[in-house]
């Protein structure tokens, strides 16, 4: 059994929901009067929403860490296995974790705190809002190993947000080099920034690409369209959408949680 089965079932179509840490220390949008008591409030607060919802996974990520970096921060990966720490206990369903946009601090965070599943642009070359971007699937799978996580599930973003690939090989086919020449557990298909949802006809094509791989939309899912997002793909990551009046940076929103996996519920029949 690969990986991806191992942590979501075989032939199921997971709802990934988002636990979305508060912006962390050392960071332009730190709230240090807040300090770690109010980040663990918040992501306690959104973490039993989510699971009250049902949703069939959770994944923590600094999305608020803004900007962005290649490298972050040893201090951020440390705070956020902190903040995992201390709701380890309090987690029912199967978790990951993203550090954006670092692979290797995020399979580090995955290591120390347990993780099933990691999420991360691992593969390509592109422009971005950061500056040039080049990871090394090949460094962060060996790294994985080195660590004793073989077991961990990798999840590749393949359209990168906040980004534009330089290798003009269409969306397709630079998902199916990927798969064969880095082997992730599954592929996820984004639209430009957090929130916004990937171009239905990308989604349908990669899938044809890859008809034995899973593969997940990754952003901008809505109530209205997970019924058609499930249809084609093999689950997804959900954020904005369960938010207080659907909005990024506010703290999960318990009924629309509820409302939207009953959507999802009734789209896949279980």
């Amino acid at each position: 059994m690969n990986n991806y089965n191992r942590v979501f079932g075989e032939g199921r179509k997971p709802v990934i929901a988002m636990v979305h840490l508060g912006a962390l220390p050392g960071t332009p949008l730190y709230d240090a009067a807040g300090g770690l008591s109010g980040l663990l409030a918040a992501a306690r607060a959104d973490l039993a929403a989510l699971q009250a919802a049902g949703v069939d996974a959770v994944m923590f990520g600094n999305e608020n860490d803004r900007p962005y970096e290649f490298r972050v921060d040893p201090a951020s990966t440390a705070t956020m296995a902190c903040l995992i720490g201390q709701l380890r206990a309090e987690i029912t369903v199967p978790f990951g974790v993203n550090v954006l946009w670092d692979p290797t601090s995020s399979i580090a965070l995955a290591a120390a705190t347990g993780a099933a599943f990691v999420r991360e642009i691992f593969t390509g070359t592109y422009a971005s809002d950061m500056g040039p971007w080049t990871p090394d699937a090949g460094a962060a799978m060996r790294y994985r190993n080195r660590l004793g996580r073989a077991d961990l599930a990798m999840l590749y973003n393949v359209s990168a947000e906040f980004a534009d690939s330089l290798d003009r090989r269409p969306l397709p086919d630079r998902a199916r080099s990927a798969v064969f020449s880095s082997i992730p557990d599954a592929v996820l298909v984004s639209g430009q920034i957090t929130g916004e949802a990937a171009r239905m006809e990308d989604l349908e094509a990669v899938k044809r690409a890859l008809p034995a791989t899973p593969v997940l939309a990754n952003t901008g899912v809505r109530h209205a369209t997970v019924a058609e997002v499930l249809r084609i793909a093999d689950g997804c990551v959900v954020g904005s959408a369960l938010k207080h009046e659907g909005h990024t940076w506010n703290a999960v929103d318990p009924a629309r949680a509820a409302d939207f996996m009953a959507r999802a519920r009734a789209a896949r029949g279980y």
